[in-house]
């Protein structure tokens, strides 16, 4: 399961993810970025609460990052452990920007 918030701000938007995002759940984030992210010039992913990533979640992750590369820059922050250690594994932690 997981919970996707988003709050807008100017030209921004951080989306904040609790729970679990993997072949499942992957789908409905991709959705949701794609429905939100025109005209967005700073995009934030807030894992804060985020509990577990697959490959699949991953490459959402990527398809943001590109996008994002065109119209603006995207962050990654409170990356938990376990999520950390996973974008590290994958190569993830030098293509993502994660403060």
């Amino acid at each position: 399961m997981l919970t996707i918030s988003k709050e807008n701000g100017n030209n921004s938007l951080v989306i904040a993810l609790n729970g679990r995002l993997d072949t499942t759940t992957a789908p409905q984030l991709e959705e949701s970025v794609k429905e939100s992210i025109e005209g967005i010039t700073e995009l934030c992913f807030d894992l804060e609460k985020l509990a577990y990533i697959s490959s699949a979640g991953l490459r959402v992750l990527l398809s943001a990052q590109k996008t994002m590369n065109k119209q603006g820059k995207m962050i990654v922050k409170n990356v938990s452990e376990e999520v950390k250690e996973i974008f590290e594994v994958t190569g993830f932690s030098d293509i993502l920007t994660i403060v």
